[in-house]
């Protein structure tokens, strides 16, 4: 749906890929756009693809361009004989695209949370505020297995990094404030690594996304002179969080107005 701001992409359950449909509605700002192109598809269809601003989208960001073309959230196909119709929205698009320059703040909202997936090597958990792993001892390496469980907060993060699941390879690593990761993802405890069906893109990608567009809402908590605006922001979160924790919030609306502050930042 083409909004006097925004473009809004709710997937079809019924045609969508698996990850489209756990992404949900998107709601893209013509602020967070870069470009728009329209192209010939396959078997009478136009393709439609907004190009997120670099640092924009956290999806496309963790995704770091290791999607299939099919898996592109930011993708419409229709049907051969609304091109006329999808020129139009393309131009109009484009003409709302002002600055093409690298974000400095995520501009479209990340997945909502709780979120969970299984890895090959441990279940991986998201509540919005920690990220557990809870190691499998049939895939666990000793130096997981012997490390314990891990939780790491948000706060204490710095950023993700997902690589596709592709054969028996892929992993999921958190970037820890001040801790050197361990050059292999298989021995490092604040990563799961995937394999065999475990970590599927459309599980772990959405998980990573969540994750890393959380952190911004936390990381003013311990920089050295954090501004006003961002401390009141990070309160305000933090009791929508007890408001939702106690059920007067539904995930959706914590997720929505966290969106909203953030984008205010």
């Amino acid at each position: 749906m083409f909004e006097a701001d925004a473009l809004r992409i709710t997937p079809d359950p019924s045609k969508a890929p698996k990850l489209h449909s756990e992404l949900g509605e998107r709601l893209l700002p013509y602020a967070a756009l870069a470009d728009v192109t329209l192209t010939p598809g396959k078997r009478g269809t136009v393709v439609l693809r907004v190009l997120p601003r670099r640092g924009a989208d956290p999806v496309a960001t963790v995704a770091a361009g290791q999607l299939k073309e099919s898996l592109d959230p930011n993708r419409l196909v229709l049907p051969a004989e609304k091109e006329t119709l999808a020129e139009y929205y393309a131009d109009e698009m484009r003409a709302a695209v002002t600055d093409g320059r690298p974000a400095e703040r995520f501009l479209v909202a990340g997945p909502s949370a709780p979120r969970s997936f299984k890895a090959w090597d441990g279940a991986a958990s998201f509540d919005g505020e920690t990220v557990s792993f809870t190691w499998f001892w049939s895939g666990a390496t000793t130096a997981k297995y012997s490390a314990g469980d891990q939780r790491y907060r948000v706060a204490d993060l710095e950023g993700v990094e997902w690589h596709a699941p592709e054969a028996a390879s892929g992993s999921m690593r958190l970037k820890v404030r001040g801790r050197q990761a361990v050059p292999d993802a298989s021995k490092d405890p604040a990563a799961v690594v995937f394999g065999l069906g475990y970590g599927a893109t459309h599980q772990s990608l959405p998980f990573a996304a969540a994750v890393l567009a959380a952190v911004p809402a936390f990381a003013p908590m311990l920089t050295g002179a954090p501004s006003p605006a961002r401390d009141d922001t990070t309160d305000l979160i933090l009791k929508l969080a007890e408001l939702r924790d106690a059920g007067v919030l539904t995930e959706q609306e914590f997720q929505s107005k966290k969106a909203e502050l953030l984008s205010r930042l």
